[in-house]
């Protein structure tokens, strides 16, 4: 590739590998467009076998997912949610519907996700919940997170929707807690066409209850099961089940997910090793993967000096026609984060991520010619 690169290289495009339109086209052809259709539940049996989980519920988005657990945890006016301020306003936002305190605490400095060291301190009488989030695709130390959750008779809530295909000590991400959100929207590595989720009920006992709510708060299942006599309204819900358009864009990318993750993790790969020599010479930090995570090259970043550094870096890659972008604002300086919650700890590291991460284009489609382009691009600016 020259160095100017003729095209507009994005930071990321929805994933596509051909047989989207076949499946969709079958949907409609067969009129097969109710809430269970048969592509959603193809959908639902991948995630059962690919992630060892009992109860995948699709649902139209990773925020539903959310707004799903907060109901079902009973989230009431008073109670107090732990989750990092470095994520996105969906895991906030589902709890603050409920009317609860958000407490936010620190990311570690390595992973940038929750930061295990300060959970018991931050943990009161009021909490209610804690919700860790998996950044980037690479795991919370969930052995520590769980045994203080277990002490502390709370349930955990994961937000995975950075983490399908990624792991814990062997465990998906998503099936530890008493619950688990997954995102399927067009940034994430497999996508539902637009909007798309996944609740992952790991506890029995929230499992007919999200049934419930995720069907108008009717009993629909039950009665299609035979398990009811009528069909009725049962509890508080709303129309949160994916659609069957949706799905059979999902399973299409379901289908090709080994050869989705291949591409990216060699994508991710390249990065990390062409860029040692800026690392080990200080200029940047590079992504850090736990020996017990193992991570789905999500998001490839890297972390520079400082907000005026990164700045300049963004500007410099538009003007080599590469798009590439910072990350979260931290919740807690947001406006609604400072109406809805409070720190629960000091958020140095979170304000200082939030100021000097980068995200690359990382993006199955995305070819090793401009790749190559947009290594030399990078490495151009530290010369």
């Amino acid at each position: 590739m020259s160095d100017t690169s003729p095209t507009l290289l994005h930071l990321n495009r929805p994933t596509k590998v051909g047989r989207e339109a076949e499946y969709i086209a079958e949907v409609v052809a067969n009129e097969d467009l109710g809430e269970y259709s048969k592509y959603l539940l193809k959908c639902e049996t991948f995630l059962k076998d690919m992630m060892g989980c009992a109860h995948p519920l699709l649902v139209s988005s990773c925020t539903h997912a959310l707004e799903i657990a907060a109901m079902l945890l009973d989230i009431k006016p008073g109670d107090e949610v732990i989750m990092p301020s470095f994520t996105f306003v969906s895991t906030g936002n589902a709890f603050a519907l409920r009317g609860a305190t958000l407490v936010f605490i620190d990311v570690r400095r390595d992973t940038l996700c929750m930061d295990e060291t300060l959970l018991e301190a931050a943990i009161t009488p009021k909490t209610r919940a804690i919700v860790p989030v998996h950044y980037a695709g690479i795991a919370c130390a969930m052995d520590e997170i769980m045994a203080i959750a277990r002490n502390h008779n709370i349930p955990v809530i994961e937000d995975a929707a950075h983490s399908i295909f990624a792991s814990y000590k062997g465990r998906a991400l998503g099936t530890m807690g008493a619950m688990g959100t997954l995102s399927f929207d067009i940034m994430k590595n497999i996508c539902a066409g637009g909007q798309g989720g996944a609740l992952v009920v790991n506890d029995a006992q929230y499992l007919a209850r999200a049934e419930i709510m995720i069907n108008k708060g009717t009993n629909r299942l039950a009665f299609q099961r035979g398990e009811e006599s009528q069909y009725e309204w049962k509890d508080i819900g709303s129309f949160y089940a994916m659609s069957a358009l949706n799905a059979a864009y999902l399973y299409a990318n379901m289908e090709e997910a080994e050869t989705i993750q291949s591409h990216r993790m060699m994508l991710w790969n390249n990065y990390h090793r062409a860029f040692k020599w800026l690392a080990d010479a200080g200029h940047i930090t590079l992504p850090f993967v736990p020996e017990a995570c193992e991570h789905n090259a999500h998001i490839y970043f890297i972390r520079v000096k400082d907000r005026t550094q990164r700045d300049a870096f963004i500007a410099f890659m538009r003007e080599q026609n590469v798009t590439v972008a910072f990350h979260f604002v931290p919740l807690h300086v947001s406006a609604g984060g400072k109406q809805y919650g409070g720190a629960g700890s000091a958020l140095d590291v979170t304000v200082e991520a939030a100021d000097t991460l980068v995200r690359l284009p990382v993006f199955y489609g995305f070819s090793l010619e401009e790749q190559r382009y947009v290594l030399e691009a990078v490495l151009r600016f530290w010369a």
